[in-house]
């Protein structure tokens, strides 16, 4: 980011900042919402009735998987392009997105051949009935033969974004939504098609997308593609998809919650007045309004996460307060409203989805009422698993999210109805709602009570130094690679840079040093993606920056932070790794920080896969690997006799 950007994030009001960057955001996702309830509006007022909402219900899970797949990999390659951009080198980046479209269509053509074989099993699986199977057979194989199509419209579509054209991201989809509306009463009432118009009308309207995203990719602002790269390359694809992971996970736990959802109300629904029919097109519909809600939360904590990424970084509690302070009013207000429609006026809503089956407005009724009780909660909780991502805590992030999700509504939806029937899965939303926010609120406490701990940057400065050549050193730990790095120092008496340097990205960024210093030392299984948050990305931005500026002064020594791939232009750079075995290095740490032999082993391990993890994503580049590096060297002959190796290294490369 500029200096006049980070003023901008750090100092301009923030509801301006909320309206500049999450109207944007709200659109683009209500737009979309559109595609998953346009067909559920015009089959259940055609002659299809509830039992034509049912059939698209049974459905709405497959396509929640198959895109779930297109945004792992297309929202990865998009946080990839991402730290391209930062580091100002997005050649990696153009390999990625190739991948990730690859990939996908592959991944697309399987989805399409096991969809096909075991059509039936699916379908029955997700809540067919025996009389909504055929209908649901009709509109599943129009749907499923389009699955390419769909799924890299997807894929694609958050790459446009990444690439700085939301709008043209937005239009895209717009674009196809509107195919579907205009087609979808054409198809369905002036062609006699019934069901199978509105799987016409929708995958026309993917295909419009499509096509508008690849016209796109040939004038794209940041990266370019050609034939290599489509060429496979497993590091790359491996960095994409740990990036996307979160994604996917999301999306997969929808696909859990509404398949035990679609089993118990079919199972329950069978033994009640309802039928089986009735629940599933009820709760598909309900589901698809309430998409809706969650989708203007959305996108306004995206809107957020630039301000709350740069602020906390900066460590501005205040502004980061207050931003969160802003968006839990939005999302109380925006709930509030939802639950006087959702408890008063349910049959104003239920009547534009048609039908006027007395059983099925009763349990329609019934479930908006019920099942969205506490929707306020809800909305609160999508909420805060954004706000952490924002700031850089994936962890707590995917726990707001999972537990309320997956841990406690699946087995309630599967308890509950042994007790109180069919009214038992309805039950289960509110009371995962109500414990969900219990845990939400811990949480959140906690996190502003704890994690604001103020360090200053240092007073720090570039040094003097003159012309010559540039070191870099990476090191596993334990290895004394800090301690060698300053013995050559001042053999070679030049400049050396450590902490400074990560001091030195904080003063000119506005990042707190606490931040910057610590980006690397997070040690959840969800390092990876802590490294693509908002706050993060902020940090190794000003650091590669401070990098970059620090070799334009002349010779120096720089330890870390993949300071090797960041300069790897500079024609002065030396690249060196030092090294050295297990049993050397776990004795220096038990001696240096006090560490048992199991601390030791355990924190050298860790430490070793978070630099190697931060290596690999900012480079694609595999850490430690010998070609990568002009010398290696194992520093278990002593820090004076290494340090002595590499001067001598040195000085015969200055020579040559």
């Amino acid at each position: 980011m500029t200096e006049q950007e980070n003023k901008f994030l750090g100092e301009e009001k923030i509801s301006k900042l909320l309206l500049k960057f999450s109207i944007p955001c709200i659109l683009s996702l209500l737009i979309s919402s559109l595609y998953n309830i346009v067909d559920q509006i015009f089959i259940g007022n055609s002659e299809l009735g509830f039992l034509g909402n049912a059939a698209t219900g049974v459905v709405y899970p497959i396509t929640i998987i198959a895109v779930a797949f297109a945004w792992c990999f297309g929202d990865g390659a998009a946080a990839y392009l991402s730290l391209c951009q930062g580091r100002g080198d997005t050649s990696k980046a153009n390999e990625a997105i190739g991948n990730s479209i690859l990939i996908t269509f592959i991944i697309s053509i399987f989805f399409l051949i096991f969809g096909f074989f075991f059509k039936d099993q699916l379908l029955y699986l997700f809540g067919a009935s025996s009389n909504s199977i055929g209908i649901a057979k009709d509109y599943y194989v129009i749907i499923l033969s389009a699955i390419p199509v769909y799924m890299l419209g997807n894929s694609m579509n958050g790459i446009i974004r990444a690439d700085g054209s939301p709008k043209f991201s937005m239009l895209s989809t717009a674009c196809g939504a509107i195919i579907n509306i205009i087609l979808d009463p054409i198809f369905i009432f002036g062609l006699h098609l019934g069901i199978k118009g509105a799987a016409y009308a929708t995958i026309i309207g993917q295909i419009a997308t499509l096509i508008l995203s690849i016209i796109y990719y040939t004038r794209s602002k940041t990266f370019k593609l050609s034939k290599s790269s489509f060429k496979i390359n497993f590091n790359i694809l491996k960095n994409v998809t740990k990036l996307g992971f979160s994604t996917f996970i999301t999306q997969m736990s929808i696909v859990i919650i509404s398949l035990v959802c679609n089993i118990m109300l079919a199972k329950y629904g069978a033994l009640s007045k309802y039928g089986a029919d009735i629940p599933i097109a009820v709760i598909g519909i309900v589901m698809k309004v309430f998409s809706i809600v969650i989708n203007i939360i959305v996108g306004v904590v995206l809107g957020a996460q630039p301000i709350l990424g740069y602020n906390y970084g900066a460590r501005k509690l205040i502004r980061v307060k207050e931003t969160f302070k802003k968006i839990v009013i939005v999302s109380i207000i925006v709930g509030i409203i939802s639950t006087i429609l959702f408890e008063f006026y349910p049959t104003l809503i239920i009547s534009i989805f048609g039908s006027n089956d007395s059983l099925y407005m009763e349990f329609a009724t019934l479930t908006f009422r019920i099942f969205l009780m506490f929707v306020t909660f809800t909305c609160l909780i999508k909420m805060s698993s954004i706000f952490f991502q924002a700031v850089g805590n994936p962890l707590k992030s995917a726990i707001v999210s999972l537990v309320r999700d997956i841990v406690i509504f699946v087995p309630l939806v599967i308890i509950l109805p042994m007790f109180y029937g069919i009214n038992g899965v309805l039950y289960a939303s509110p009371v995962a709602d109500f414990i969900g926010m219990v845990i939400t609120i811990f949480l959140v406490v906690s996190f502003f009570q704890n994690n604001f701990s103020l360090k200053e940057s240092e007073n720090v400065y570039l040094k003097k130094s003159k012309p010559g050549v540039i070191i870099t050193i990476a090191r596993t730990h334990g290895s004394q690679g800090k301690a060698i790095a300053n013995i050559v120092s001042q053999k070679l008496n030049i400049p050396y840079y450590y902490k400074e340097m990560t001091a030195l990205a904080a003063k000119e960024s506005g990042l707190a040093n606490e931040f910057v210093e610590n980006i690397n030392k997070e040690k959840n299984f969800l390092h990876d993606i802590y490294l693509t948050t908002s706050p993060v990305k902020y940090a190794i931005e000003a650091q590669e920056k401070i990098i970059k500026k620090i070799a334009n002064e002349g010779s120096c020594i720089i330890v870390g932070r993949a300071s090797d791939y960041v300069l790897k232009d500079n024609p002065h750079l030396i690249k060196i790794f030092i090294y050295a075995k297990d049993e050397y290095r776990i004795k220096n740490i038990m001696e240096m920080y006090g560490d048992t032999y199991d601390e030791a082993k355990k924190n050298i391990f860790k430490s070793d896969k978070n630099r190697a993890s931060y290596y690999e994503m900012i480079s694609s580049q595999k850490w430690g690997q010998k070609e990568n590096y002009d010398l290696c060297i194992d520093s278990c002959i002593g820090k004076e006799k290494t340090a002595e190796i590499i001067c001598d290294y040195i000085n015969k490369r200055t020579k040559e």
